[in-house]
């Protein structure tokens, strides 16, 4: 049987990030070995020439929960994360999602409450930061973990590649078609108005108004990641479901042959004599394979660019880590800027030669939406503008104590 690519959650112990080079370990610092990363010119041009920055010849952004913080989100393993706080939160899977009609209405009820403060979350400025790079040519690509579609609202000139989904739809597990969720949360609501009623208190107390696992357990609450909130007791079982609206209009063959059977009851809520007609989340779940499609983009982008810059990942998640792991494999320079440890951070960095000033690679413990614009006005004072390297010489770099206080920059 082949393995799925999206594995159980690595829950082995991260190490304390080492930095490097150690300069890097300030905000200011941070930014200077991450700028000098994200423009080293090509081993194969020692002739000091202005390197051309475009196409495969620039960067990948690989990025994970720790970029949207900021923004108002849950995140995994950080201080404040779920799998840090709370230690029995188990995601569900997708075998038990598609078999299990309970599960799905826990699911749903949970995604119910969780979906409003996740829709009203927006970019922060490290999603505008990546966009700034994008277009000032040092990144090409973005690969994302994070199903919010941020990246895509933040910069959608700039090619993201959802490697593990996203939420915004839905998909019929049987005839493959996607759905808003905006409008899925509509028909949520009229199926379960004793529950519409609930959220609407709920929000009005401001019960909501925090992802911060913490503030949410003094309320009640239990608080995951990805729109996901836990009301310890509340009667789950009661909590109905829409069925895919083209299985219903027209049920889809299955796999032997037969036409399926998709039935709802009174109120349009998916029925249990129903053999299709289910929808899931758009994103993948535990246990659930990466599309190929999917797979074989993001390989192609790790591939096609110099070096890869991991930005608010612990690559605890297998298939983000290998993507590392390849890039590694083929000799590629890595960065990473993340608050706490990295799984196997250790082996990419092991080789990294003395006096490296960060083109060589770079690990900085530092937050995405500080340092990011940063590096986005350091590169603008040193005249990169997309189609040559910047100026490293001495009198061209920044007084290091001159941008520490840089503000950050609202989106435009």
């Amino acid at each position: 049987m082949k393995k799925p690519l999206m594995r159980i959650p690595y829950t082995g112990p991260l190490p304390p990030p080492v930095i490097f080079p150690r300069s890097a370990n300030t905000p200011t610092g941070a930014t200077h070995a991450l700028s000098r990363f994200l423009t080293a010119q090509d081993e194969g041009n020692r002739s000091g020439a202005a390197v051309v920055l475009t196409g495969a010849g620039i960067s990948v952004v690989l990025t994970g929960a720790g970029i949207s913080v900021a923004s108002g989100l849950a995140d995994y393993r950080g201080t404040g994360g779920t799998y840090t706080l709370n230690k029995t939160y188990r995601p569900i899977y997708y075998n038990e999602f598609v078999s299990n009609h309970e599960a799905r209405k826990r699911y749903w009820a949970r995604s119910f409450l969780g979906w409003t403060n996740l829709n009203r979350a927006k970019p922060n400025v490290a999603h505008y930061a990546v966009r700034d790079l994008g277009r000032m040519g040092v990144l090409g690509n973005v690969i994302t973990q994070n199903v919010d579609s941020f990246h895509s609202v933040a910069h959608p000139d700039l090619p993201t590649l959802e490697l593990h989904g996203y939420l915004r739809s839905l998909v019929c597990i049987h005839c493959r078609n996607e759905l808003s969720r905006k409008e899925f949360q509509t028909s949520l609501a009229a199926l379960n108005p004793t529950w519409a009623a609930f959220l609407d208190e709920m929000l009005a107390a401001g019960a909501l108004d925090s992802e911060n696992p913490e503030e949410r357990k003094a309320k009640g609450l239990k608080s995951n990641p990805d729109g996901d909130v836990d009301v310890p007791g509340a009667p789950y079982t009661t909590f109905r479901y829409p069925a895919c609206p083209t299985c219903l209009e027209k049920p889809p063959i299955l796999h032997d042959g037969s036409r399926a059977v998709v039935e709802v009851d009174a109120d349009g809520a998916w029925s249990t004599a129903s053999t299709a007609g289910v929808l899931k989340p758009a994103v993948i779940m535990f246990g659930e394979s990466i599309p190929t499609p999917v797979k074989d983009a993001v390989e192609s982008a790790i591939d096609d660019a110099p070096r890869i810059l991991v930005v608010g990942s612990s690559l605890a998640t297998y298939s983000a880590w290998r993507l590392v792991k390849r890039a590694k494999e083929q000799g590629k320079p890595i960065g990473i800027l993340n608050l706490g440890g990295a799984r196997g951070e250790d082996a990419f960095f092991a080789d990294i030669p003395p006096g490296n000033d960060g083109a060589k690679g770079v690990r900085c413990n530092e937050s995405a939406s500080k340092v990011l614009p940063m590096v986005v006005d350091q590169l603008k004072r040193m005249g990169l503008h997309g189609t040559t390297a910047p100026d490293w010489s001495e009198n061209s770099v920044m007084d290091h104590g001159s941008y520490e206080s840089t503000p950050l920059r609202t989106p435009s």
